[in-house]
């Protein structure tokens, strides 16, 4: 990537600006919480050449909300499967909506 779109990258949900220990701080968390996450496949963090953690802004909104249901209670294991079944059902849902805008302007049978 050319240099003078290096402050561009930041504006990207997906691009890995935060190192553990920001991300932890970020969160008002632990290092471990973010490793125990990473453990149950909740979300996978980008490592540096250096192989230390990377995490985007995407991957910390996903922390916060484990975290939350963590907070309430809930097992690490169990929020992390909540939190993708959330993250899978919000993803069909805009799908949903694409497909039916899509058949809306085709104006197919049973549109409408």
């Amino acid at each position: 990537m050319p240099a003078d779109d290096t402050f561009g990258r930041l504006d990207d949900d997906d691009y890995p600006a935060y190192t553990m220990g920001r991300a932890a701080e970020m969160l008002n968390t632990t290092q471990g919480f973010l490793r125990a996450i990473g453990e149950a496949r909740l979300i996978t963090p980008l490592r540096s050449a250096g192989g230390h953690r990377r995490y985007s802004r995407y991957q910390l909104r996903i922390a916060a909300r484990a975290r939350e249901l963590v907070d309430r209670g809930t097992p690490i294991e169990a929020a992390c499967r909540i939190v993708i079944l959330e993250d899978q059902l919000e993803e069909a849902q805009r799908i949903n909506a694409e497909y039916r805008r899509a058949d809306e302007r085709s104006g197919s049978p049973g549109s409408g």
